[in-house]
């Protein structure tokens, strides 16, 4: 399979802007006092989607543009994942800092929060699968690691953990980030309901991959029987 995105450093630098901007909006919002917290999350990661898509348009990256509009689809069915996690497993609990939420179970913000971890994954792998992976794997550790301390998420009931990150979250995310990476690949020049359809595979791909690390890791008794 040939890689989807060009190795070009043109209108990099401009994409990176973006995403320095992200980080210091991301401090500003969660600086703030709920319920203005979760409204500036909101704020921040919805301007930062459309800075995004903007910036590659006007860069003339069609490539990365390609990529950014894919993954507004896959983060916005991410929710779904989560929402499993959260109300059905048990395993993830969202605090309320403001802001709108689904089901009052998790924060809109979701829906286009996991845009830039898989955008830098999938972008710095060159679309290559492989290095997608080990670098969601990479980064959303790094997530993990943060997202209580700063109150957007923290994993609860009975899991194994390490530094307060709990373990079967992070094989499953690098294999989101294969995924998204695979899928790119085969639908970026598909229409936007293939794309559509390929981003909700990705989500289920990823609920099925963090169910199965969670019944692997915590969940199965490793006993033979005779």
């Amino acid at each position: 399979m040939s890689t989807s995105l060009r190795s070009s450093r043109r209108g990099l630098g401009p994409i990176v802007g973006v995403h320095v901007a992200l980080f210091a909006g991301g401090a500003i919002a969660l600086s703030l006092t709920p319920p203005a917290q979760g409204w500036g999350v909101l704020a921040c990661v919805v301007g930062y989607v459309v800075a995004l898509l903007a910036v590659c348009r006007g860069t003339g990256r069609a490539d990365l543009g390609a990529l950014a509009g894919f993954l507004v689809l896959v983060s916005v069915f991410q929710v779904l994942p989560d929402w499993v996690l959260a109300d059905l497993v048990g395993t993830l609990r969202f605090p309320d800092t403001g802001g709108p939420r689904v089901d009052d179970v998790i924060p809109l913000a979701m829906a286009a929060m996991w845009v830039a971890p898989l955008f830098a994954a999938v972008a710095l792998s060159g679309g290559r699968p492989g290095r997608a992976a080990a670098l969601a794997a990479a980064i959303f550790l790094g997530t993990e690691l943060l997202a209580p301390v700063l109150d957007l998420w923290e994993p609860t009931g009975a899991t194994q953990r390490w530094q307060g990150v709990a373990v079967y979250v992070i094989p499953a995310e690098a294999a989101l980030g294969w995924a998204t990476a695979t899928a790119f690949a085969l639908v970026k020049d598909r229409s936007w309901t293939v794309r559509a359809g390929a981003a909700l595979a990705v989500s289920t791909f990823y609920l099925g991959a963090l169910v199965l690390a969670h019944f692997v890791i915590d969940v199965a008794d490793w006993r033979l029987t005779f």
